[in-house]
């Protein structure tokens, strides 16, 4: 039987999670938390933006109705360490003001809205990529969308199973069509991805170490060739 684009994402996945172990994310203890840690991430480590989601929670701001009628600067202030501060104070403020007044601060109601109508509620807002509303769908909501990056978009030109310059919906749609649609599976898949590239598969490759290079024979990574 003839292996399938399927099979070898599976595969990879499985030899993903053989290395690396299941890596429980989003690391939020809310939903909400989720969401605002999804703007804090945006172009910065997660560390990083830990430690501005963290400062919300110590100084108890980590409310939406807080965010949504707290002064920028207030809450600027407070998330120095997630980098683009000022911008970002502005989009939590705003996305927080949203989520009060359209789904009166409940992730239920939130997360019933169907899932195309809720990401473009979403990407309309300001400063909001297609990264940041796919990860609150899926990591806040738990809708089965597959969320790309950089290190997706590395990893996977690198073995040939995308193009390289590959976009964010050619990505997208290369996981979503050969992929279960499955929220838990994705956000697990996702992780991993980000674990693989930030340890190993980074822009000078430890390829020695990768834990997905000897998936099948058919399956090599370019840099490793070179």
């Amino acid at each position: 039987m003839a292996v399938t684009l399927t099979d070898d994402l599976n595969l990879i996945y499985d030899a993903l999670f053989a290395a690396f172990g299941h890596q429980h994310w989003w690391p939020a203890r809310t939903p909400f938390e989720a969401m605002i840690g999804a703007i804090l991430a945006q172009n910065v480590s997660w560390t990083n933006a830990a430690r501005a989601v963290r400062n919300l929670e110590d100084a108890g701001m980590l409310d939406p109705h807080l965010l949504a009628a707290a002064d920028t600067a207030a809450i600027a202030c407070l998330i120095v360490p997630s980098r683009y501060y000022n911008q970002k104070a502005e989009r939590i403020r705003e996305f927080s003001a949203v989520y009060v007044a359209e789904f009166g601060a409940d992730p239920a109601a939130m997360a019933a809205v169907e899932t195309g109508e809720l990401r473009e509620r979403l990407l309309a807002l300001r400063g909001f990529g297609k990264e940041t509303a796919d990860t609150i769908l899926l990591y806040a909501c738990e809708k089965p969308v597959f969320v790309v990056d950089a290190y997706t978009r590395r990893i996977f030109s690198r073995y040939g199973l995308l193009p390289e310059g590959a976009s964010y919906d050619q990505t997208q749609q290369f996981f979503a069509e050969n992929l279960e649609s499955d929220a838990e599976l994705f956000n697990d898949y996702h992780a991993q991805i980000v674990r693989l590239g930030s340890t190993i598969c980074k822009k000078s490759p430890l390829c020695d170490r990768c834990p997905i290079r000897e998936v099948r024979g058919p399956l090599r990574c370019a840099v490793g060739r070179t």
